[in-house]
């Protein structure tokens, strides 16, 4: 086995966990489900059927990552964070199996902080940073700082996480990578990768 699966853990018939993840207490990994190399997976998460989660991801303790979540590359997903699936789940009218399930695209890099909600339906872009405690109901753009409830943004953070201050001609710095930024209509992008 290439990688690590504490004993307490379950992992279903029909999953691909790749090198170097490391999938520990009481954690469940249902069919059908794929892990990229090199995640760690905390206490208690559950991976649900069908669900796709990158090359080094990390999902903290108390996380359930549902079908219809898309993790890409070094998604973080901070403790008791939580993602839906149905827009309006109601018990005595069940919804059940993946033609129900809205998608949600969690792209590179993001960053999700302890406690927050992704309402479905909803990309959070590259980079991106939710605040603890948050509500997401619309798309995040990439390297967006979202804060509250409902989520808005304050500011905008470099891909290592540095909060980016603009010049009066748009441009930033992330002086933890190196990597430069410029602010074009409301959009950040990345212009001079480090050397």
């Amino acid at each position: 086995m290439s990688f690590y699966k504490h004993e307490s853990a379950y992992i279903d018939d029909n999953v691909e966990i790749s090198e170097g993840t490391k999938i520990w207490h009481f954690s469940h990994i249902q069919s059908g489900s794929k892990i990229g190399k090199n995640c760690v997976l905390g206490q208690n998460v559950n991976v649900a059927n069908n669900v796709k989660i990158g090359n080094y991801c990390k999902i903290q303790n108390n996380v359930s990552i549902y079908e219809g979540v898309k993790l890409e590359d070094y998604v973080f997903c901070g403790p008791s964070m939580v993602f839906t699936n149905i827009l309006n789940p109601k018990c005595k009218y069940p919804q059940v199996g993946s033609q129900y399930y809205i998608k949600t695209l969690v792209k590179e890099g993001a960053s999700i902080g302890a406690n927050a909600t992704i309402i479905c339906g909803h990309t959070l872009g590259k980079h991106c940073l939710i605040g603890a405690g948050s509500v997401v109901t619309k798309d995040v753009p990439d390297y967006a700082l979202v804060v509250g409830n409902p989520a808005n943004i304050i500011g905008w953070v470099s891909e290592a996480g540095v909060k980016l201050i603009f010049n009066d001609d748009g441009f930033a710095s992330c002086n933890k990578s190196g990597i430069k930024y410029k602010l074009i209509n409301n959009k950040v992008v990345e212009v001079v990768s480090k050397t």
